[in-house]
């Protein structure tokens, strides 16, 4: 898998936009990139939602952002 396109707020992330979920598979609204599974836990973590961010940070720990709050302080680089 390509690298997720980097973001950058105080601090970098990498992050995909979500085209849609189904059950534990995440698509990717981004060019080029394929849809991947995540765990249950994941999903009933941060229930994430077409629209929002798939995000990645640094030290490896994965997250959801809805896009108005991601967008409003992330700036892709």
């Amino acid at each position: 898998m390509r690298e997720m396109p980097k973001y950058r707020c105080h601090k970098e992330v990498w992050a995909l936009k979500i085209a849609s979920v189904n059950d534990c598979t995440i698509t990717p609204a981004d060019e080029g990139y394929g849809p991947f599974k995540v765990d249950l836990a994941y999903m009933k973590k941060h229930n994430p939602q077409a629209g929002g961010y798939y995000v990645q940070y640094k030290d490896g720990y994965t997250s959801f952002s809805p896009a108005d709050a991601f967008e409003d302080g992330y700036t892709r680089i």
